[in-house]
Formats: C-alpha cells, structure tokens, sequence
C-alpha cells in the first residue's frame, strides 16, 4: 500500500485491484473564508460588507459566518444616538450575504447578481449592539431552475438568538 499525498484519514479513498492497494487523497474542501476571499465572491463593499470570515462552509449546503459589531460603523450615528443597535435590516442583510457565498459557488445556479426575492418568518430575538459578535448560520433550503434560491438563516450573539427566518433569493443575469 502506498499514500499519494499526506491527507486527513476522512479524505483519503482506498482504491483495491488483485495486485495492489492505492489509497489516493481526494482534494480537501476549503471550510473557511478570509475577508479578502470573500470580497472575490460577492460584490459588497465598506459599509455594506457585512461579513468578516466564513468560519465553517459546506459546498452547496451551508456557511456559518461571522460579524464583529464596532461603535464606528456608520448606522450608530443615528441608530440611536446614545444606545446604538444594530438595525434589524443590516443583520437580514448580513444573513443574505452569508447565503450569497454558499449560492455563488454553487455550479447549478447561474452566475450574476443574487438579489432578494422574499424574506419569510423574519424574527428578532435580541437586541445586537457594538461589542457583539454576530455568529451567522444558513442552510440552503432549496434551489430551483439555476436562479432561484431559499435559504433558512439565524444569527446568535453569545449563544442568544438575535434573528432568524427565510430568504428568498433571484439571480439578475449580466
């Protein structure tokens, strides 16, 4: 028997004929995101870059992301002078873009503009407020003809759920 490559013992397919075993090491996936990589995937920029690292990805399922909340982001200007909170849209909007890395590689979905087509059963929970760190979870729900996509998305700070619900995603074509 003979390894390739080096691989994590998860990764590796053991190939068997009646003369030898080959274990060959199929390619790792990438399970998390840097800022930069995800800039390359979505088209958000400061100040509606909503995410700051994938931290957990499952291709063509799920992505768990994360947002650090800072006193200088523009909305606590006036999302309230004195206690700021993180508007609720800003955090749908944040779940969006998480769901938007997961769509964007998707080989099955067409490639353009991914823009909302519905959000369902949006709640809030809990107040998001500078200092917190927004951990954001979606699953892909379903798919449909390349250019429709719902997910299901909800966000914790601490272990509290602050928002969760359904979005609806259509892809604009170039």
């Amino acid at each position: 028997m003979s390894t390739l490559i080096d691989a994590n013992p998860s990764q590796v397919e053991t190939h068997t004929d009646t003369s030898t075993t080959t274990e060959v090491a199929s390619a790792p996936t990438k399970t998390t995101l840097s800022v930069e990589e995800i800039h390359a995937l979505l088209p958000h920029r400061y100040p509606f870059a909503l995410v700051d690292r994938i931290i957990d990805y499952v291709p063509g399922k799920s992505a768990i992301g994360i947002k650090n909340i800072t006193f200088n982001e523009p909305q606590f200007q006036g999302h309230f002078p004195g206690r700021p909170i993180m508007p609720g849209v800003l955090m749908v909007e944040a779940l969006a873009q998480v769901g938007g890395v997961v769509l964007t590689q998707m080989p099955e979905m067409d490639k353009g503009l991914f823009t909302f087509a519905g959000i369902d059963q949006v709640r809030f929970r809990r107040p998001v407020v500078p200092g917190d760190q927004l951990v954001m979870t979606i699953n892909v729900l379903w798919t449909k003809r390349g250019r429709y996509a719902k997910i299901h998305g909800r966000a914790e700070v601490e272990g509290q759920l602050a928002i969760e619900g359904e979005l609806m995603f259509s892809v604009i074509n170039d």
